[in-house]
């Protein structure tokens, strides 16, 4: 997270691996930080007693399609994606009443461990392929000017470390998540690939 002067911090997490996530969410609100989240997220961490918006109570959208659209909006995106240093990207936010979001800490569906299974149905790997996690992360990773993008529980620490010591993350380490975050995509992307590859050639698709 750069800083970003008086404005109100927002991260939004979102996690299938909730190693970790109630104590790094609570450090964050410690540290001012509104917490945005989704579905069974939202849920530990209310749970735990952890302060949470839900997105869909940010957005004024419900999620829909069985939890297939949840983070896919123009009020998620164009928080995270809105130059802090572009006059007009500022505009575009207040104009349409969009909050700038700082910090995106996701980790995705589990399609490999998934696909690994035995039995698995067809059906069932294909609604295993995370479709708004690695969006959220990809977004959040090409802006990393401005916005820090988690993918792996590890590095919980080391982001609230440097937030406590210097009141943001730095350069350095925001590149180095941004790097993380899309060789985690890319790897995600060829599991994927590969598993489609092997139905394609075994004749199985349903």
């Amino acid at each position: 997270m750069a800083s970003t002067g008086n404005t109100k911090h927002n991260a939004i997490i979102s996690v299938s691996d909730k190693t970790g996530v109630i104590e790094f969410a609570g450090g964050l609100v410690e540290l001012g930080l509104r917490v945005l989240s989704t579905g069974g997220t939202a849920k530990a961490l209310r749970k735990a007693g952890v302060p949470v918006t839900e997105v869909s109570e940010y957005t004024g959208f419900p999620e829909m399609m069985d939890g297939r659209v949840k983070t896919l909006h123009p009020k998620i995106h164009g928080g995270i994606l809105a130059r802090r240093d572009n006059a007009k990207d500022m505009e575009s936010l207040s104009t349409h009443d969009i909050e700038r979001i700082d910090l995106v800490a996701v980790n995705l569906y589990p399609f490999e461990q998934t696909v690994a299974k035995e039995g698995v149905t067809f059906g069932e790997a294909i609604e295993n392929i995370d479709i708004g996690g690695p969006t959220l992360l990809r977004a959040a990773a090409k802006n990393f000017w401005d916005v820090t993008a988690i993918v792996d529980p590890s590095d919980y620490e080391k982001v609230l470390g440097e937030m406590r010591e210097y009141g943001q993350v730095s350069g350095e380490l925001r590149l180095a998540l941004a790097e993380k975050v899309f060789a985690t995509t890319s790897r995600y992307d060829k599991a994927i690939s590969t598993y489609l590859s092997n139905v394609i050639n075994d004749g199985v698709n349903g």
